[in-house]
């Protein structure tokens, strides 16, 4: 009997197929890989550009509190201001027109501060900054120094490529505290993960940012502080309050949030919110908003008053949420 072999046909045919088999799996390895990384690089190039806008403001922010050390606050603040900026006292009020005045430019107060916490636009045209500050004051003939701590926050949009201030508010808190302290882009990011996509983001108005500001004052006479903030702040939301040290994620933030205001409202005395001002970012998914919220519009009433300034992030659930809030009553 004559064995035949087939022309091309190898001696080991399973040999051969495994062979094949690998070598098939391991193209579709690489491909798998290759789909991968293209697909990624976007993102990574849109993490890169975000971090290197977040290094800018932080770089802002800190050539800032240099220059208020050295050259003092009014020159410090008056060098940064933005048009129409606001500054926290019995509501807002011009900064520029402030820092101007006499008494200010008399005063010998020194500010020093560092922020623990940055967050910025996917735009790289809003900024927020916010951490501990400490307010030196001389007093008296023989020059005694008297110092208050508290957490100072800071609104920043770039115009004309520099970053100018739009809005700072600074809450009081008993005792000391470091102003030795750095902000981490990580903690950015978790805001971030809670934030819709650029899509979904591109068509919002400031009109829609004031809408979100009204309701939230209207739930926190229907469901009480807490509940409010439980609802409609971030799972990565943070808190400013005076007296106390800022409070971080939505159980913390909330509970103290409500303890404060709560405190503060009765059913039979609701509050009022104004919305005074705010921006929303080019690329529409982070904005702010300030104002007063009181629980009697009459001015001459000793009822509740107190300055609020909200940063806000539209997120996946097609709804604007608060990423942080501050009180400065008044």
């Amino acid at each position: 009997m004559v064995s035949m072999t087939l022309i091309g046909d190898p001696p080991n045919r399973r040999q051969w197929q495994g062979e094949q088999g690998e070598s098939m799996r391991t193209v579709r390895l690489q491909l798998f890989i290759m789909l991968g990384v293209f697909s990624c690089a976007p993102v990574l190039a849109q993490e890169g550009e975000q971090r290197r806008d977040w290094q800018e403001l932080v770089n802002a922010d800190r050539l800032f509190a240099s220059q208020a050390t050295s050259v003092g606050r009014t020159t410090a603040f008056l060098e940064v201001l933005g048009p129409d900026s606001v500054v926290f006292r019995e509501g807002p009020v011009d900064a520029r027109s402030l820092y101007q005045t006499d008494e200010f430019r008399r005063s010998v107060d020194q500010m020093a501060w560092n922020s623990h916490y940055v967050d910025i636009s996917r735009a790289g045209d809003l900024g927020l900054t916010a951490g501990p500050t400490r307010l030196t004051a001389v007093e008296g003939e023989g020059d005694s120094e008297r110092q208050a701590f508290g957490y100072m926050i800071g609104v920043w949009r770039k115009i004309d490529g520099d970053w100018m201030l739009m809005a700072d508010i600074v809450v009081r808190i008993p005792g000391i505290l470091s102003v030795d302290v750095m902000p981490r882009f990580s903690d950015t990011l978790l805001a971030r993960e809670e934030t819709a996509h650029p899509v979904m983001a591109r068509e919002n108005t400031q009109q829609d940012l004031i809408d979100a500001d009204n309701l939230f004052g209207l739930s926190i006479n229907y469901r009480g502080g807490q509940r409010a903030l439980l609802r409609y702040g971030l799972e990565n939301q943070r808190v400013y309050l005076p007296g106390m040290a800022p409070a971080v994620g939505i159980e913390a933030a909330s509970t103290v949030y409500g303890k404060f205001l709560d405190n503060q409202l009765s059913t039979t005395n609701p509050v009022s919110l104004t919305y005074m001002g705010g921006y929303l970012a080019e690329s529409g998914e982070l904005g702010y908003t300030y104002g007063v919220m009181a629980t009697s519009s009459d001015e001459s009433d000793a009822g509740f008053r107190t300055n609020y300034l909200r940063l806000w992030r539209f997120t996946e659930s097609n709804e604007w949420k608060i990423a942080l809030e501050v009180l400065r009553p008044f």
